[in-house]
């Protein structure tokens, strides 16, 4: 089953079985509405067992890089990550409310900068950060999950190297959860949702970040 629906007040779309105490929250990246590509995602990971569920957090206002008009610091004041957070927060409490004691979720870029933050408190078993916007080593201190992070190797918003040294991070609290960072060669920022599905290389290295996502989901979120 696979629809649009609203889930604490945001719009929705949601794949899997309902039945399943096991939940997956896609947290995306600025552009918003499930894109053709993280609805083909989703469904992948509602096909292991879990429902899944990728609400609007940005309200219907995506940042619009095209538009010559478009601020991304006005854009980024008005959808800050700390909000994002909050908002998070309100699904899951949401899915809690409907059975779902196993909990985890995934953030893109934007996404990442939200996930992040709610990885520091007890709401989820587990997170994916993937391609994140800026985030901080304090942050990265106040994880308390098991915390996977897959960066590109060629990453103009959050380079790899910045991404090594988050790990070097997580790394000190290997006897508290479980962490690692893997940096994917040869790609750049956005390389799991922002591929051409005709390019099979593309695919390929996408399709392998999206493998290693489920399986830490696999791993972690269970009953």
């Amino acid at each position: 089953m696979s629809i649009i629906e609203e889930l604490a007040g945001f719009q929705t779309y949601v794949t899997g079985s309902p039945d399943s105490n096991l939940a997956i929250l896609l947290i995306h990246d600025a552009f918003g509405k499930p894109c053709p590509i993280r609805r083909k995602l989703a469904d992948k990971v509602a096909s292991s067992g879990f429902f899944v569920v990728v609400p609007d957090l940005l309200y219907g206002d995506p940042a619009d890089l095209g538009n010559p008009q478009f601020d991304p610091q006005a854009w980024l004041a008005t959808h800050p990550s700390d909000k994002g957070c909050e908002d998070a927060k309100k699904v899951i409490a949401e899915l809690r409310s409907r059975g779902f004691s196993a909990i985890g979720a995934a953030g893109f870029c934007w996404g990442g900068m939200v996930l992040v933050k709610l990885a520091s408190g007890t709401e989820l078993l587990a997170g994916v950060i993937l391609h994140p916007g800026p985030i901080t080593v304090d942050e990265i201190n106040a994880v308390r999950i098991p915390t996977a992070i897959l960066g590109a190797e060629n990453d103009h918003i959050f380079p790899a190297d910045q991404l090594e040294q988050l790990g070097h991070v997580l790394a000190t609290k290997s006897g508290q959860f479980e962490s690692y960072v893997k940096i994917f060669p040869g790609v750049s920022h956005g390389w799991t949702m922002k591929y051409k599905e005709d390019d099979d290389s593309a695919v390929k290295v996408a399709e392998e970040a999206h493998l290693d996502m489920l399986n830490w989901f696999l791993k972690y979120v269970r009953k």
